[in-house]
């Protein structure tokens, strides 16, 4: 059996991180992912999915993106039960994400590197971005 997903979409706000309970830093994020063809309207419609991000990739995220950047996630749907404040009880699908990659972040200036270098990072499942890798190699190679 096979639970994955990929997605890209834009964020709808930036990104926040959160310290759960067992202490291991967390952010939940909200993709806005546009359909591939027009409703009955002649409109396209629009998903608004929320992934679960943990540890490095939560915090590589939250210091990099913000509102309206273009991201990728590769994770797994997962499902849990939620009960309200009212008693009721609903099921929440999630994607736990397990890397993301940042595809557009924001319009570089000339004098502002950051937002060039922060296009280049791509994150793994270990929250590790792809910067900081090819650092280490070259450190390693010297």
């Amino acid at each position: 059996m096979l639970n994955q997903v990929i997605i890209v979409g834009r964020l709808v706000k930036t990104p926040e991180l959160f310290v759960a309970e067992t202490g291991n830093k967390g952010s939940i994020i909200t993709l806005a992912v546009g359909r591939a063809y027009k409703n009955i309207n002649g409109e396209y419609d629009t998903d608004f999915l929320d992934c679960t991000l943990w540890t490095g990739i939560a915090e590589n995220t939250a210091e990099y993106c913000k509102k309206g950047d273009v991201i990728g996630v590769r994770g797994r749907l997962q499902s849990r039960i939620i009960e309200a404040e009212d008693g009721t009880k609903y099921k929440k699908m999630e994607i736990i994400a397990e890397k993301v990659t940042f595809l557009s972040t924001g319009k570089p200036n000339s004098n502002d590197e950051e937002n060039i270098v922060s296009e280049e990072l791509h994150n793994d499942c270990d929250g590790e971005s792809q910067k900081n890798k090819e650092s280490k190699n070259k450190k390693n190679n010297k």
